[in-house]
């Protein structure tokens, strides 16, 4: 049975799922954590690599001759050195899809956090505001609703079309910006370019995978021709976002707030500036992390292991 070895495990199961599926793969090996002075050690011998954000890189790859696949669990393998495994005759595997329900109710979460002031009005409660208010209702500031808001989506994949769809449940005029209008057209839905949706809408919600041609996309300069009231919710990569312009709009009342899943660097900095900012509800990356979406998740990697030892290629990427 092949060598399967698990390098950061932890994220995937924390411990609230079963094994057992993959365990019935080859002899396998879990790691919740491995640094990097312990990763030879660890993946000797190792025909299967499963990895999240561990770094394989081509000098690993040289060190593990009998390395044959690298699982990813996970959409994202830019931690891993396609090109070394492709010279290396290394199969890569990864796993998309299976988070969109998650993030989809993140995104709303975050929104209607903003939106309905619901961690200030508890803490207001908290205070005892309202057991000495004179009234049985108050709000700190006047509430939205979302059905007087338009929302536009940075991205329109599999997890931006889901987006969209819920906010038109919502009542939500949506926008889109896409490479592709015509193939992935949807009622409902008005494509424009991304000067325009800042432009236009009121929430603009970050959906693409993040390029060299899009790094940092988001800027003050587009921030600022917001309608006002004016969010940024940014579910998918910290690296589309300018941070210090993001910071500056928000101290500046540029726009009127964000949330935030993602940061550039993660986990991030104690002292990162954004931690602080007025208006910012961050997360630490976990709109992916339902339970539910990494059953499916683990599923789909054992899938992928299951084909690639039946010589089946199955979401490869190399």
């Amino acid at each position: 049975m092949p060598k399967i070895v698990v390098l950061d495990g932890f994220t995937l199961n924390p411990g609230d799922l079963d094994w057992t599926q993959l365990q019935s793969q080859g002899e396998v090996h879990i790691f919740d954590r491995t640094p990097p002075e312990l990763l030879l050690e660890r993946a000797s011998g190792a025909e299967i690599l499963i990895v999240n954000k561990q770094v394989i890189n081509g000098d690993a790859m040289a060190a593990l001759p009998n390395l044959k696949l690298i699982a990813v669990s996970a959409t994202g393998y830019n931690n891993v050195d396609t090109a070394a495994a492709q010279e290396k005759n290394i199969a890569v595997a990864n796993v998309s899809g299976y988070s969109t329900p998650a993030v989809v109710q993140h995104v709303f979460a975050l929104l209607l956090g903003l939106i309905n002031q619901v961690d200030a009005h508890h803490q207001s409660v908290q205070r005892g505001d309202w057991a000495s208010s004179p009234d049985f209702s108050y709000t700190l500031s006047p509430l939205l609703e979302l059905t007087s808001l338009r929302l536009g989506i940075y991205g329109f994949g599999r997890i931006g079309q889901a987006v969209a769809k819920a906010a038109m449940a919502f009542g939500m005029e949506v926008y889109a910006t896409h490479k592709h209008p015509l193939r992935d057209a949807m009622h409902g839905v008005t494509f424009v370019e991304l000067e325009e949706l800042f432009r236009t809408c009121h929430i603009v919600s970050l959906h693409a995978p993040l390029s060299a041609s899009n790094a940092e996309i988001v800027n003050r300069t587009l921030l600022s021709t917001m309608p006002k009231p004016s969010y940024l919710i940014n579910t998918g990569r910290g690296g589309l976002v300018n941070e210090a312009d993001l910071l500056s709009c928000l101290q500046d009342g540029i726009i009127s707030g964000a949330g935030l899943d993602v940061l550039s660097q993660e986990p991030p900095p104690s002292d990162h500036p954004l931690l602080k900012a007025p208006n910012c509800l961050i997360t630490p990356h976990v709109a992916w992390a339902t339970q539910a979406a990494r059953k499916r998740l683990l599923d789909e990697v054992v899938l992928n292991i299951e084909a690639f030892l039946n010589k089946e290629a199955r979401n490869r990427v190399v």
